[in-house]
């Protein structure tokens, strides 16, 4: 059994253990101590990272029989990071020799990462018992990121409910209120007004936020509420029957605000236009660009026609049918406008081919041949890979890939068989 010093003080940052168990696996170390500062992962919240002596934690996992393991890698010596070229084979690399049972190893904990955990964990209880004091809608779960953090809601809540939620949360943080740690028996807990009902029996530790929440809880917290700084919700959608909120607290708020304020200022820069500008100047470039793009489209069709008329009247005739194939500098769009107008008039097969690589096709024909474009297409991506499909009078096909000689060679080869 393992002492977690963080139940306690989670502000501790530095400490002194004895090892009492180390195993090797999977080319990493395991360290097992007497007491700990390091949280394993659990409850959502992530583990701690830093060092152990010369060794750097890099997972710290909870043992059914009551141990923490910390997982460690080796440090090699100084001057050995970057053997030069050639000599890495020479002789292995020297390497700090394993912890022994029974040492004692000096830890200190990656402050920066545990505080920011610290933050939004308790910003999640502050959070969570918002939405259950105000609208009796409860945190079913939640889990904390690398970037945001999230909670799913029992039920779906409108932006109205959210924004106030939010904004009670805040008003606590602002209000600086005590955060303390309490350890109470299991009879004792089924008398106080748990927000949520403790999964384990024995003895609870419970997080206390002054006035506003009281929870079963074993992971760190900052101890007053200021310390969370500000808690702000970035999005939501429905999951599972309710709604999963994604939230930052602290410096994490700090830095989603930096990457919207550069964000915003590059936008107005851009778009020439207020801040609250913005939004109205985008949907205008969107209506723009609708717009040109249902030009150019009616432009390329016009133009697919004059370039078909070209196309077909240098067409190849086999007995009584006209044949064309060619590659051609066009997108798919383009081709298969050019096949359909060229196969409108009677008598005619085609086959065009982009002439960029991988090979976008469009095979055409008249109406009364015998000829299945599709058949003739399958036949190509059999060939030259690719995919595509359609229907006996036109089929559209990419990702082609041959040179331009044999694609074509291979077009009029099938198409001759059915001639």
């Amino acid at each position: 059994m393992t002492d977690r010093l963080y139940y306690t003080d989670p502000y501790l940052r530095e400490f002194d253990a004895t090892v009492q168990r180390v195993e090797a696996r999977d080319g990493r170390i395991l360290v097992t101590l007497d007491r700990t500062a390091f949280y394993p992962t659990s409850g959502g919240q992530p583990f701690d990272t830093g060092t152990l002596g010369p060794f750097r934690v890099v997972d710290v996992v909870d043992e059914e029989d009551g141990s923490i393991v910390h997982v460690v890698e080796q440090n090699r010596e100084p001057g050995t990071e970057n053997p030069e070229p050639g000599t890495q084979n020479l002789e292995r690399e020297p390497r700090t020799p394993n912890p022994e049972p029974g040492g004692v190893l000096h830890a200190r904990i990656d402050w920066p990462r545990r505080f920011d955990h610290m933050q939004q964990h308790t910003g999640q209880h502050v959070l969570s018992a918002a939405f259950e004091r105000l609208f009796h809608n409860r945190t079913v779960s939640f889990h904390l990121g690398a970037d945001v953090a999230t909670i799913d809601l029992a039920r779906e809540a409108s932006p109205d409910e959210i924004a106030a939620a939010e904004h009670d949360a805040n008003r606590v943080v602002w209000e600086d209120r005590a955060v303390a740690i309490r350890f109470v028996s299991a009879e004792e807990a089924a008398t106080l007004p748990l927000r949520k009902e403790p999964a384990r029996g024995g003895t609870l530790r419970l997080i206390d936020v002054a006035d506003f929440d009281l929870s079963a809880c074993g992971g760190t917290h900052v101890s007053r509420t200021g310390g969370i700084g500000v808690i702000a919700v970035s999005r939501w959608d429905r999951f599972k029957g309710g709604q999963r909120l994604e939230f930052v607290c602290g410096g994490r708020a700090l830095r989603a605000f930096r990457v919207l304020r550069d964000a915003a200022a590059s936008s107005v820069r851009l778009l020439s236009v207020l801040p609250g500008e913005v939004p109205a100047a985008i949907e205008r470039l969107q209506a723009d660009a609708k717009e040109q793009r249902r030009l150019t489209g009616a432009q390329q069709i016009e133009l697919a026609r004059y370039r078909a008329d070209e196309l077909a009247a240098n067409s190849e005739l086999m007995g009584s049918v006209h044949l064309v194939v060619r590659a051609l500098d066009a997108d798919a769009n383009a081709l298969k406008a050019m096949a359909s107008a060229i196969a409108s008039r009677p008598g005619f097969v085609v086959a065009l081919f982009s002439s960029s690589s991988p090979t976008v096709a469009a095979i055409a024909r008249s109406n009364g041949l015998s000829i299945s474009s599709h058949h003739v297409l399958q036949a190509l991506v059999a060939k030259f890979g690719g995919r595509g499909g359609g229907r006996p009078e036109l089929a559209q096909g990419g990702g082609l890939v041959g040179t331009e000689l044999d694609i074509l060679s291979a077009a009029r080869h099938e198409l001759s068989a059915y001639l």
